[in-house]
């Protein structure tokens, strides 16, 4: 027999009792089921930006905040990324198992030869001006892919569903490296199938015609495999995050029975925002405007005073109230790279001061005001010489396969439905 909830309502006077079941949960709280609230009361819920509302039921992701836990398929993240590259854990979110040798090695292939783009598709980033944000570009050119496999996607078959996820996973690397390429005016560097998943993309972003990058004078573009370590990991570490801005727009999207091209290109958008997956850009700029060490003293206070509207980037998360488990694992890596990549001495400084302010000041800690992963990530990021303008666009590629997997499980869930949320009329 299920648990109920009994909910007493008090309106002028007159007071009914309703029962409603509570949703077992594997991991964290359970649910009140609510779905018939509105018909059994008349009243709506009200919960601005869905805090204590669950929209779904999923078997990906799992966080506890207050702990500070992330797991994907029940792996805990911190000691996932140390063991599994990133197509490791991409199969893992698509399979929930993670692959054998034989299977990694056909999954490996198998995007390795999907990462080339169709000629046609080549066509539509000449269209954009060559100051265009790579963000904008790679949106409009992952919408694009709806036109060229406008295939029909039957749930029933897993075969169709994976082909989908594969094409996705492997082009929207080549989609960001051919934006960043047509932004600044270099020539575009197709895919090297002899290249692993981010090995493929550095040497994207970095290569020249006829360059092989395997040697050059100042030793500047050639890829280090700490480099491809430091990258992966990036990726590892943004490929899911539960029922975040994005993928909720994903599922939302999918709900509406769209095409999975324009679900993830919605959901690219979402990302885009300063609040989200903009973030670690936002640390960048922020730790140049701030200038040097002397002056960080002087920006703690800004943001510690409520009549300033200054606020530090990349401190806080709206789940974790804890450290986040990313976060930990990047200022792990950080401080293993800091000598190996050379990074940037004076934006460390600045970046080291900060954290240790902020925790050791009981105002940061009070708020649990910790570093996030976009504390860290702009960093190493900045080390890989990834240009600021494709922090975001690192982000999209990592998660494409958490928004992938999430757009599969709304679309096999016999539950589902269209997304339709309600409102507390106030005007006339």
């Amino acid at each position: 027999m299920k648990d109920k909830a009994t909910i007493i309502l008090d309106i002028d006077n007159q007071k009914q009792e309703y029962n409603y079941d509570i949703l077992d949960s594997t991991r964290g709280p359970k649910a009140v089921d609510l779905r018939t609230f509105y018909s059994d009361t008349g009243l709506f819920t009200y919960d601005v930006g869905f805090t204590a509302t669950a929209a779904c039921s999923s078997r990906v992701t799992y966080i506890d905040g207050k702990k500070g836990e992330l797991r994907y398929r029940g792996y805990e993240i911190e000691k996932l990324v140390s063991k599994h590259s990133y197509l490791e854990v991409c199969f893992l979110l698509l399979n929930e198992k993670l692959p054998t040798k034989e299977q990694l090695m056909h999954f490996d292939i198998e995007l390795r030869h999907r990462s080339f783009l169709h000629e046609g598709l080549k066509n539509i980033f000449g269209a954009f001006p060559d100051n265009a944000h790579p963000m904008a570009t790679l949106s409009a050119g992952v919408t694009s892919l709806a036109s060229f496999y406008f295939d029909h996607l039957d749930i029933k078959d897993d075969i169709e569903y994976k082909e989908m996820a594969y094409r996705l996973i492997a082009k929207i690397p080549t989609v960001a490296a051919f934006a960043y390429r047509h932004s600044i005016g270099t020539p575009l560097i197709e895919p090297d199938i002899n290249l692993s998943f981010t090995e493929n993309f550095l040497f994207m972003m970095r290569a020249y015609p006829h360059n092989n990058l395997k040697v050059t004078a100042d030793g500047q573009e050639q890829i280090n495999p700490i480099e491809i370590k430091a990258l992966d990991t990036i990726f590892s570490l943004h490929a899911d995050h539960e029922q975040n801005a994005s993928t909720t727009v994903v599922r939302s999207v999918a709900s509406t029975g769209a095409h999975p091209y324009v679900a993830v290109s919605s959901g690219i958008n979402a990302l885009w925002g300063r609040a989200h997956g903009g973030a670690n850009e936002s640390v960048i700029a922020q730790l140049n405007m701030i200038g040097s060490v002397e002056n960080v003293e002087k920006y703690i206070k800004k943001a510690k005073d409520p009549n300033d509207e200054f606020r530090l980037m990349g401190f806080g998360h709206r789940v974790y109230k804890n450290f986040d488990p990313r976060a930990r694992v990047l200022k792990k890596l950080q401080d293993e790279l800091k000598q190996t990549l050379k990074l940037d001495s004076h934006l460390m400084e600045i970046a080291n001061k900060i954290e240790a302010i902020a925790l050791s000041d009981e105002y940061f800690i009070k708020r649990n005001l910790y570093p996030n992963i976009d504390f860290y990530t702009g960093i190493i990021l900045t080390a890989l010489r990834i240009p600021k303008q494709m922090f975001t666009a690192i982000f999209v590629i990592g998660r494409t396969v958490g928004w992938i997997t999430q757009y599969i499980e709304f679309k096999k869930d016999n539950q589902s439905k269209i997304a339709r949320p309600r409102q507390v009329y106030k005007g006339k």
